[in-house]
């Protein structure tokens, strides 16, 4: 079997080791990093999602990590974003006024008045196009989330993940290197984690 090492984004946000763990338990080698220079000696990384747009995105402009998540993706290094790490990848997201990564052309926007936020627990995401995350993985399966954002792409063909809470949001997205989910693999079980190992599996080609 082959055994990847993963950059995990250290931005100052909590959720980290759980994230660093799981992909350990995959057989894979996670280093938890806040140093930009460490994605140039990694096979792929993953930006873990819990705190908020403004400060985490500070964090990262202070730290050159910025600069360095932009170039990976660009450079067509496996990515995948996680809940928070889905919303900066747009253009701005509505928590704060935060001007994000822009490696995404869209926006991140809040649910409406009246849905009791954030929107917490399990819910299912229904597949809207075949990709190699999903292998073996079944339509409507349930998946945990903790988010009172959402991201909205300019192209709705990036939506690779569909769910609905009082609308119907992009739970997944997803370009030639980069898949992010709304929803946390690291806490939807065993089914969760294998999206992990299917992304980096079939972007390294192991």
């Amino acid at each position: 079997m082959t055994t990847f090492k993963l950059a995990v984004i250290d931005y100052g946000a909590g959720n980290l080791r759980s994230v660093a763990k799981a992909i350990e338990s995959l057989g894979h080698k996670a280093i938890v990093t806040s140093n930009p220079r460490d994605l140039s000696t990694v096979d792929g990384t993953v930006f873990p999602g819990q705190g908020i747009a403004g400060p985490a995105m500070d964090r990262l402009k202070a730290a050159g990590m910025d600069i360095a998540l932009k170039e990976t993706v660009t450079a067509g290094r496996p990515f995948f974003g996680v809940c928070l790490g889905l919303q900066v990848m747009f253009d701005w997201s509505d928590e704060g006024d935060t001007t994000c990564l822009g490696i995404l052309s869209g926006r991140s926007i809040r649910f409406t008045e009246g849905l009791k936020v954030p929107h917490m627990g399990w819910n299912a995401v229904r597949f809207v196009r075949d990709h190699p995350v999903f292998e073996g993985v079944e339509d409507g399966t349930q998946f945990y989330f903790v988010h009172s954002y959402y991201g909205v792409p300019d192209d709705a063909g990036l939506t690779i993940g569909e769910t609905e809470y009082g609308t119907t949001f992009a739970s997944a997205v997803a370009t030639e290197n980069l898949v992010a989910t709304q929803f946390h693999p690291e806490k939807s079980g065993m089914t969760g984690v294998r999206l992990y190992d299917n992304f980096f599996r079939h972007a390294l080609g192991g």
